[in-house]
């Protein structure tokens, strides 16, 4: 039985047009995969065809998945699809398939005996974890031109899950989240709507921090290091409750 491999683009728009592509050949989904990026190493009697994104297919998909499957199912797989992992988007396809052979069709993410949902449901909650803690861990600095600007460095796609909790709560504010892994700025003007822009903004990142600024980070710093209790000191529960990888983005470790 010859295999059908569709490359798709690596982002929720590439994915969900393959997943439309798959469906279009009308043949069994055991012989089609779904790949983001190519294959490291090609396989005998298989097909490799390259799958552009479509966003008036990836629409169509996701008014599926909504559809049949319920909101949280498809936050579900949307998280699944900002993880970095290789297979994400071959255990999104094959969830998908899953759901539409069953009978409950809103009990999907339950089916966690179903090795491809069982993955989903992992990727899934490593992202949510990662945006849950970049929502405790970003910092905001002052630029000299007032706008609020952090950096950040995720290992997976999360800043469209960690812009609505900002929004929500600086709604008066000009703030930039840059995530430098992925060269994206989550831009949001005062009073107005987030978006976000891949390319370079360098002006924004080189911008010199306001004479405040400056000035109430370094008493910040101060203070965090001064309440320690040396005889409490406990390294590896600090790790555990904070990563290291955090830190470079943190006021308080800057300096």
């Amino acid at each position: 039985m010859e295999e059908i491999y569709l490359i798709c683009e690596d982002s929720l728009e590439g994915i969900f047009s393959g997943v439309y592509e798959a469906y279009l050949l009308k043949k069994s989904h055991d012989q089609i995969h779904l790949c983001v990026g190519g294959e490291d190493n090609y396989r005998l009697f298989a097909t490799y065809t390259e799958c552009p994104a479509d966003d008036g297919k990836a629409a169509k998909v996701a008014r599926t998945v909504v559809r049949e499957f319920g909101e949280e199912t498809y936050l579900a797989l949307c998280r699944a699809m900002a993880s970095t992992e290789p297979d994400k988007a071959e255990a999104v396809y094959k969830t998908i398939v899953v759901g539409f052979a069953m009978k409950n069709r809103r009990q999907l993410m339950g089916n966690l005996a179903n090795k491809y949902v069982h993955r989903v449901f992992e990727l899934a909650r490593f992202t949510a974890n990662e945006a849950h803690a970049h929502v405790e861990f970003i910092r905001f600095s002052e630029l000299e031109n007032k706008i609020l600007y952090s950096k950040i460095g995720p290992q997976n796609n999360i800043i469209t899950f960690v812009m609505p909790h900002f929004a929500d709560r600086l709604p008066l504010e000009n703030f930039v989240i840059y995530d430098e892994t992925r060269n994206i700025y989550a831009i949001h003007p005062a009073k107005g709507d987030w978006y976000l822009y891949c390319g370079e903004m360098g002006e924004i990142g080189e911008m010199p921090f306001s004479e405040g600024e400056e000035k109430y980070s370094e008493l910040f710093c101060h203070f965090f290091h001064s309440i320690a209790i040396k005889e409490r000191r406990n390294t590896a529960l600090q790790r555990n409750m904070l990563p290291i990888r955090y830190r470079k983005y943190m006021t308080e470790f800057s300096h």
